[in-house]
């Protein structure tokens, strides 16, 4: 601090001491958009600046100069970080501070952008199961200034190093170095179940499956996203990520998917375990598809207007002259076995067959409760699964090498 002290502590905590010590807390201090676009598992956001004033600092830094964007955020700082941080004491359940922190930010900053960053040193790391982890984009002055602020009034703090850039180059190591266990592939057309199967398969054998469309918020169709909230691609990839790290018991099973989920792209590992895995077609008549999709996609009111939304841009791809307002009018009508039955077989049956054809499946099963199939197709595949596994030692074995051993003794 310029006039109070020659140093400012900053304990700094690795990405790898983080994932293995797991904190009281993580605290990540960028800006809500920013936030939005993903973090750290099970951070929480308390914002040193907004998205309006991250990206007018932003701006003062590329056209003005860095002093004049660092002197903006200073002011900044010093208006609200009473209340930060009585936020933040009550996320980490601590007693909030006494002291006038707009005064010691003024301290702490009184010498300037550059006299600033000469003061922060790295300081000692108290490790403990109290301590609250500090995150920023790259671990530079926004959750520097914040940890060096805390730590010289006594809290246990750190700072991420390297921010949340460590951690995104951390998914990113992850997914490229994933190897898929032996993978099943549900397929078949729209509305067979393949997604409540594959639940009641998660259900039966908890850690046996990858739920990709659950992972991206969106069901990988062109309505895939109504009732549901679509998740950014960094985001799936984080969630992507924490299930893989989970691991599987032997064999994975997962729902066909495109490249694309959403708009959500499946990393080069994944698409290539869904691309290459045994494929298993289910099959279900007209009338117990058109039932799956009502209770999905018509369950309340608001998803009704979502689809009614929509519904233009399908009437519009199926042919504008045949079909605008058509499919709108029977929603609104109360026709919605109708409506479903219509953009099965003249929009979706068409466009999966279109790209399965050349598809060979390992196996067919024909559905029409998922509780049920799902007990069949799971019985089926522990059973390949067995088949495929190393024979264990038997007695056969063990007897010849028994009687090796004596025929060599005699």
């Amino acid at each position: 601090m310029a006039g109070v002290s020659s140093q400012l502590q900053v304990p700094f905590l690795t990405l790898e001491e983080l994932l293995s010590r797991r904190p009281a807390l993580v605290v990540d201090l960028r800006s809500p958009k920013e936030f939005e676009q993903d973090h750290y598992p099970g951070a929480r956001n308390v914002p040193l600046f907004d998205d309006v004033e991250r990206e007018l600092i932003g701006t003062l830094y590329a056209r003005r100069s860095p002093e004049e964007a660092f002197e903006h955020a200073r002011e900044t700082v010093v208006a609200r970080i009473q209340g930060l941080v009585a936020r933040i004491a009550r996320l980490a359940g601590w007693s909030r501070p006494e002291a006038d922190l707009a005064q010691k930010v003024r301290e702490m900053t009184a010498a300037g952008m550059a006299g600033f960053e000469r003061e922060l040193t790295p300081g000692p790391f108290r490790s403990g199961t109290s301590t609250v982890v500090f995150s920023c984009w790259r671990g530079g002055l926004r959750s520097q200034s914040l940890v060096a602020l805390l730590e010289g009034l006594g809290f246990d703090v750190a700072c991420l190093q390297g921010g949340y850039k460590a951690y995104r180059r951390h998914v990113i190591d992850r997914l490229l170095a994933w190897e898929a266990p032996p993978t099943y592939v549900l397929r078949g057309l729209t509305g067979v179940g393949k997604t409540l199967i594959l639940r009641e398969i998660e259900r039966l054998r908890p850690g046996s499956t990858l739920d990709l469309e659950g992972l991206a918020g969106h069901r990988s169709s062109v309505l895939g996203m109504v009732g549901l909230r679509p998740c950014s691609q960094k985001t799936f990839e984080s969630r992507l990520v924490s299930r893989l790290e989970r691991g599987f018991p032997g064999f994975c099973v997962i729902e066909g998917e495109s490249r694309k989920v959403g708009d959500a792209i499946l990393p080069k590992s994944v698409w290539e375990a869904l691309r290459d895995g045994h494929a298993l077609e289910l099959a279900a008549p007209l009338s117990r598809r058109v039932q799956v999709l009502l209770d999905d996609y018509l369950v309340t009111e608001a998803n009704r207007d979502e689809l009614a939304r929509q519904l233009p841009f399908l009437e519009e791809r199926m042919g504008r002259t045949k079909w605008k307002g058509v499919l709108v009018g029977w929603l609104c009508g109360g026709e919605e076995e109708r409506l479903v039955e219509a953009l099965l077989e003249h929009y979706y049956d068409p466009l999966y067959r279109h790209s399965e054809g050349k598809r060979s499946y390992t196996r067919t099963f024909e559905v029409d409760d998922e509780g049920r199939d799902a007990r069949r197709i799971l019985e089926w595949i522990e059973g390949q699964e067995r088949a495929l596994s190393p024979a264990p030692r038997n007695s056969r074995t063990a007897s010849k090498k028994s009687s090796g051993a004596s025929s060599q003794g005699m």
